[in-house]
């Protein structure tokens, strides 16, 4: 009896052991084999290369490179004959990231020339038995980034503060230009800014979509400002206020975009030291700022001098139409000649020294109808508005984007990093 139980249960031991490796046979079976992922950079797989990096260096050129690498001779004529409306090889810049894919194989034949043109968009020359050469762009993530915040001392600090790109505070400035003055700011003024920036590979920053939208309290007065599309043929945008006002106006507030102060202005009874304190008639505004930087036209127009002559130092003048014209004077350099139109914007000279002066500025002078006058103290005339034809289609869009800027909180420093929101592609 003992034998028959004894035999028994190490029939069921086997049986129950066998069931269980089985089982576990059966279930390492169904586990699904995860793949890894194939990553690719600028369209390849690069673990199937031999891969070279480097960037453009002083005295280097596309064909001196590729002979380095053992490229044939025609490839590099046809490439530099056939296919110059995509890879113009005259114009490689010092400076340049560019990678070279090789064959893995014993010959490591170039096979692949990979120019980056900037952080997102690179040219492709397929060098493989038909020679090839085309552009992309790396994949891009779009984080839209809501800011507001209210001014200490000035906006670039207070811009900064908020870890925002110094080229957004540029961009901000810009688009406000015509309707405040930056450099008049005063403490408790606020602003909420709308835009998007642009991320490689979810990490590297590679800057910023034109702003969408923005609030402006100056004084206690509010300006919104929407970016708008008026021509879709000519893709032509401008940015109007909550009424459908452009904001631009025809002349610029300052012949200088950012990174100056205003050292004197129009004043009839000013005394200056240079001439020993005699009462001499101040008919222009001064802009001081380092020498060297840009100048700009205030407005459309042909220019009518550029020259020097006595007290003026090197300058331009330009004639806007039958009623304004402008002065810049003391220039270190001008870049425009007699006789060359501008736009508004457009760099025109640089400050300087020249003349009478006794430091580094640009002096505006501003005439209507024949006569200097103040220009921080004219009103002057506006772009046109929104058409007729397009305000209703212009109310509709504005109206979300109105309804999250005023939702905005004004952002407290310590919580800074709260203020993204990731888009999908």
């Amino acid at each position: 009896m003992q034998k028959f139980w004894g035999t028994l249960l190490a029939l069921t031991m086997l049986f129950s052991c066998k069931t269980e490796k089985e089982l576990e046979t059966k279930e390492i079976a169904q586990i699904p084999i995860i793949e890894k992922p194939v990553i690719k950079t600028y369209g390849f797989n690069l673990e199937d290369f031999k891969v070279v990096r480097d960037t453009i260096r002083r005295g280097d050129s596309f064909g001196e490179l590729m002979i380095a690498h053992e490229v044939d001779y025609p490839k590099i004529i046809k490439i530099a004959e056939e296919f110059k409306d995509t890879f113009d090889v005259k114009r490689v810049k010092v400076g340049k990231p560019y990678v070279i894919l090789k064959s893995k194989d014993t010959t490591e034949t170039t096979q692949f020339f990979i120019y980056e043109n900037d952080r997102i968009n690179y040219t492709v020359v397929d060098l493989r038995d038909t020679v090839n050469a085309y552009t992309s762009r790396k994949k891009i993530r779009y984080v839209q980034r809501e800011i507001a915040g209210m001014i200490e001392n000035n906006l670039s600090e207070s811009l900064d503060t908020l870890g925002v790109d110094y080229a957004v505070t540029i961009s901000l400035s810009e688009i406000y230009a015509w309707t405040i003055d930056f450099f008049s700011l005063e403490k408790g003024d606020k602003f909420k800014i709308l835009y998007k920036e642009r991320y490689i590979n979810d990490s590297i920053y590679a800057g910023f979509e034109p702003i969408e939208a923005a609030y402006f309290e100056h004084k206690g007065k509010p300006i919104y400002a929407f970016a708008y599309e008026t021509d879709s043929l000519k893709q032509i945008t401008d940015y109007f206020d909550q009424d459908a006002n452009n904001l631009r106006s025809t002349f610029l507030k300052a012949p200088i975009k950012f990174g100056y102060r205003v050292s004197s202005r129009y004043n009839l009874k000013r005394r200056i030291a240079y001439y020993g304190y005699k009462v001499r008639p101040h008919k222009g505004t001064d802009y001081a700022a380092a020498i060297g930087t840009p100048i700009i036209a205030t407005a459309d127009g042909t220019v009518t001098e550029s020259t020097r002559r006595g007290g003026n130092g090197r300058y331009v003048k330009i004639k806007h139409n039958g009623t304004y014209s402008t002065q810049y004077l003391h220039m270190k350099k001008q870049k425009v000649k007699k006789g060359e139109f501008v736009r508004q914007g457009d760099v025109i000279g640089w400050v300087g020294m020249t003349g009478n002066t006794g430091g580094p500025h640009v002096c505006y002078r501003f005439w209507k109808n024949g006569k200097q006058v103040d220009p921080l103290r004219e009103k002057l005339p506006t772009a046109e508005p929104i058409a007729d034809s397009l305000r209703s289609a212009y109310v509709a869009y504005i109206n979300p984007l109105k309804e999250q800027l005023d939702c905005i909180e004004y952002t407290v420093f310590e919580n800074v990093e709260n203020n993204l929101i990731t888009l999908n592609q």
